[in-house]
């Protein structure tokens, strides 16, 4: 497992956004947003723990999410669910999301479709993903 200084952090997260800076790192880590920080030897360090916290953190806001709710929404999940999180974050790139178009299916599915399929094809997406959470055969 990597370790990490608080810096070393906020450059790598910068990366994925540009307001991720030191002082936004010490905060969320301050307010309990991340896991307890770990010890090595005298040290306290980041983990590759923390930074799938700091990413699902990243993922969440793209959404929309408050910190208090990103906060609950995180608090009693397991790691594997964090990570999934985290891995979502580059469908949440602002030029990603502006492009694309995003259509509500029911409360619980959410489809994103390119603008490059034609419109036939969007619709045959769209009535499939209907019928399968309808438990129908296309």
């Amino acid at each position: 497992m990597n370790s990490y200084t608080a810096k070393q952090i906020a450059e790598i997260l910068q990366q994925d956004d540009p307001r991720m800076n030191l002082r936004t790192v010490r905060y969320y880590t301050q307010i309990g947003m991340v896991p307890p920080l770990e010890l090595a030897g005298n040290k306290r360090i980041y983990t590759d723990r923390h930074l799938h916290y700091f990413r699902a953190i990243i993922a969440l806001s793209r959404t929309g999410e408050t910190l208090a709710s990103i906060q609950e929404t995180l608090k009693d999940r397991s790691m594997e669910d964090i990570e999934k999180i985290s891995r979502q974050l580059p469908l949440y790139e602002p030029s990603r999301m502006l492009e694309n178009e995003t259509l509500k299916i029911t409360e619980d599915v959410i489809i994103t479709i390119s603008p490059r399929i034609s419109a036939e094809l969007k619709q045959k997406v769209i009535d499939s993903v209907s019928q399968a959470l309808k438990g129908e055969n296309p």
